[in-house]
Parts: structure tokens; sequence; C-alpha cells
């Protein structure tokens, strides 16, 4: 039986009564929006009849069957949410459904609505449907030829989008609303021909909610990436030379490579470093880049994506560095690892710290470097991962070793008077889709200490450098 919520005329105004057998009481409070005229309120409860799956120890997966003649289907949460009354193949007897489970049949008609984890999913029950009956994750409503189905349905998924929202007190929202709540919402109900007309302008509205709906979510991604992308942008200006206004008076390029020589030589005489028989000289001549190594020239320009400012050149990081790989010393060596006094840093001290590292979470003993001391990294090291994942990077405040994940960018003695290690760890947060390029297309990301050698990177004068890594950390504080 439909029961109706009646409007009552005063003098000064319309209001809403209900009228429950004798006791009448003004319900105007609970309504949604201004009924129109011509328009009925019914509650949820009276306009069908609703009835939630059999509960767990009802029907549980020992009680399935395969499919036969004597099986009746099971109904699922995917019925609902793929539109798809064939998928499943949970079946129970015919016995067990005609003395136990007879009050959850579903007929053609019947709508299913999922009820846990993916809520308030609706799919209307087609007529070739099998004989089935909903399991515990679904009601299943059957309605009155009082309303149109669709119009119901459009009804129904507002009701549970704003009730679920109205109790789910900020937590994620796992299963729908208890029915006690449900079953009183008031719904509106204009005349069949007024549903019809509403039906049908949703249809045409449908496709523009949809576009508005991609628009936004874009819209979203955007302003979710935007600090990032600004962070990016900004440091791929400043290592093109075009974030700072680029001075005529600068030396030269050729000048900035004649002193690198020179200092290379003094060094060498000095006997602090060995002459390099294959070292990597990289120039510009007629508009074109240049590697000189040892008595081989070659052009690069396939290699060059930037066309430096006039004063600015181009190192291979082999060149500039030497790159120590990091280790993890034996787990089962118990003396590697107890009176630890040596920091050993891993990517978790990213996650716990930031980028500069003053600390590491673990440590390990003097003895587990005995035959890797040229792995103690010197303060302002740059750490660079360059195994599982990629493009990892932080720089060390501290005299520290890193697992094998990280390799250690240590600036060479003779380039220590032109390279900055504040600029090179600037720079190496613009290396990541360089490496993953270089990893290529393989299970488990890797990039060996030879193909890191080989990244070119772009060197002003050390003056510019200074002022490149605090203008970038400056802008990154300010957008974070």
């Amino acid at each position: 039986m439909i029961v109706f919520i009646y409007l009552f005329y005063n003098t000064s105004y319309n209001l809403h009564y209900e009228q429950i057998g004798k006791e009448v009481r003004c319900i105007e409070d609970e309504l949604p929006f201004e009924i129109p005229n011509g328009w009925e309120c019914i509650r949820l409860d009276n306009l069908g009849i609703y009835k939630k799956g059999p509960f767990g120890s009802a029907l549980t997966k020992s009680m399935f069957v395969p499919r036969s003649d004597e099986s009746v289907k099971v109904y699922e949460q995917k019925n609902a949410i793929q539109k798809n009354w064939k998928l499943g193949e949970y079946y129970i007897t015919k016995k067990y459904f005609l003395e136990k489970m007879q009050s959850f049949t579903v007929k053609p008609g019947d709508i299913i609505v999922s009820c846990a984890g993916t809520i308030g999913e609706t799919y209307i029950m087609p007529s070739d449907i099998e004989i089935g009956i909903i399991n515990q994750a679904l009601m299943k409503m059957t309605i009155s030829e009082t309303i149109k189905i669709d119009y119901f349905l459009l009804v129904f998924n507002n009701i549970i989008k704003t009730v679920s929202t109205n109790n789910s007190k900020g937590s994620a929202i796992k299963n729908i609303p208890p029915f006690s709540i449900l079953k009183q919402i008031i719904v509106p109900i204009p005349p069949k021909e007024e549903q019809k007309r509403i039906i049908n302008k949703i249809k045409e509205l449908e496709p523009l909610i949809e576009k508005y709906k991609q628009t936004e979510e874009h819209l979203y991604a955007l302003n979710s990436n935007i600090k990032e992308q600004l962070k990016k942008s900004i440091l791929q200006y400043a290592i093109e030379g075009k974030l700072v206004p680029q001075d005529p008076n600068d030396e030269p390029a050729s000048v900035l490579l004649e002193r690198i020589y020179k200092e290379k030589q003094k060094l060498i005489t000095e006997g602090k470093i060995k002459k390099d028989k294959n070292e990597s000289i990289i120039y510009r001549r007629d508009n074109s880049y240049y590697e000189k190594l040892g008595t081989i020239e070659k052009c690069i320009n396939e290699e060059v994506n930037t066309d430096l400012p006039n004063s600015w050149v181009y190192l291979r990081l082999g060149e500039a560095c030497n790159i120590i790989n990091g280790f993890t010393p034996l787990r089962t060596k118990q003396e590697y690892w107890s009176n630890p006094t040596i920091p050993w840093f891993t990517i978790d001290d990213i996650h716990l710290q930031g980028r500069k590292i003053y600390k590491t979470k673990q440590s390990i003993n003097t003895c587990a470097l005995r035959n890797n001391s040229n792995r103690i990294l010197p303060k302002d090291t740059v750490l660079l991962c360059c195994t599982a994942s990629v493009g990892e990077y932080a720089i060390a405040k501290i005299e520290l070793t890193t697992n094998q994940q990280f390799n250690g960018l240590v600036i060479k003695p003779e380039y220590k008077l032109f390279i900055n290690s504040t600029y090179l760890f600037t720079l190496t947060s613009s290396f990541e889709n360089a490496l993953i390029k270089m990893a290529g297309k393989t299970t488990f990301n890797f990039i060996s200490v030879k193909k890191l050698s080989s990244l070119l990177i772009p060197i002003p004068s050390l003056k510019e450098q200074m002022y490149i890594a605090n203008l970038i950390e400056k802008i990154n504080y300010i957008l974070e």
C-alpha cells in the first residue's frame, strides 16, 4: 500500500503534513526542496519492497555447487557494478533454495544494488535472467508502478550519495547506509508525464555532464601537478641558461675550458691526479658541438638537447665526478652491523628527512669497509639512485656510505674550482627523464656507472652556479 504525505492548505501559507493513523505532524523541515503544485511526497519505504541479502552464515562458499538443472544462481556485486546478470559462477542447490532462500529471489524488473565497497551501483534485472538469489553484498528492490523506474533510479542514486556523505563522518564510505535511515527519506513524486520530461531532460544533459566531469578531472590533475611541473620548468630554464640574464662580459667557454685544462696540468705535475689518456673535452665550433677523446674527435650534436650560452660548457658526468657505487654489507655477518659508527644511507633517509642528509637511520661497523674504504663518501657528495627508484637524489651533509641503490657523485679534484656541489645537487633533480631513458624498458631498472658517466651536464661560471642553486631553492620553498 502506498502511503502519501498530504498537503494541507492554511490561509497564510502551504505546509506539508504527514498523517499516520490519527496522528498528523508537520514535516516541512524534512523536505528536500519546495514541492511544486501537483506533486506528491512519499517515504522511500512506501515506494516498494526492499530486501537485503542473507546473513553471512546463511550463505557461505561451502554451500556452492556446480551449475546444473538442480541449482539456483547466486547474484553478486559485480552483476550490479558491471550491469551484467550473466557474470558469476556461484550456485546453490535448489533444495536449499526452497528451504531457506526463497525470500531472496530476484525477478525480472527488480533492481539490485551493491551495498559494500563500491556502493550504490544499480542494475535493472532484464526479462531473460536465470532464477537466482542475491548474496550478502546486494539489496533487491521491487518498485511500485506509481513511479517510473528510470525516475526512481535518478532519485535513489541521489539519495544514496547524499545520505552516505552525511553519515560517513569523514571516514571512507564502505557500506550502504542502514535501511532504517533510507526508508525514512521523503521522495517527491511528480505526475507521470512530468517524470518522463525529467528523465528525457537528464538524458539530454548527460553528455554535457560527462564532458564537464572530464574537464573537472583534468583541471584537478593540472592543479595537483602544477607545483611539480612549475618546479621542473623553472629548473629546465635555469640549466639552459635562460632563467638568469647573461652578462656579455662573462668569459667565453673557451677561456673556461683553458682554465680547467691548466688546473688539471697543475695537479698532474704535483702528483695529485694521474693523466687521463681518454679525457673528454667538449667544445663548440661552427655552430656544432664536438667531443675529443684522446686523439679522436667526433660531432655530438645528436646528444645535445640545448644550445648553451657562450659562456657555458658541457661536461660528461664521469669527466667531472668520480662515481662511487654503494654497497650492502652481508646481513649474516653480525660484526658488520654491531657497534656501528659509519652512517649508511638508504632511500628511507630521504623519506624521513628530505634530500639534505644530516643523519642516517642505519649505520655499519668499520670492519664492513675493510676492503671498501674508498666507499666512504665525503660531505657534499651528491647521491643518485640508479636502481629501482631511478632518479631519486639527495646530498650528503655528513660523511657516509650508501647502499647499492645509490651512487655517490664526488667532484674530482681538478674540477673543485669550477663546479659547486650545491649546483650539482640542483642539477641532479633534472636527471630523471634522461636516466629512465638510459635504463630502457627492462623489468628491473638499472643504470651502470659507464652509462651514467656518459650523461652530459651544463656548467656555467661558479658565480652563476650559485645564483641558480640559490634561486631554485627559494622557488622550491615558495612552491611547497
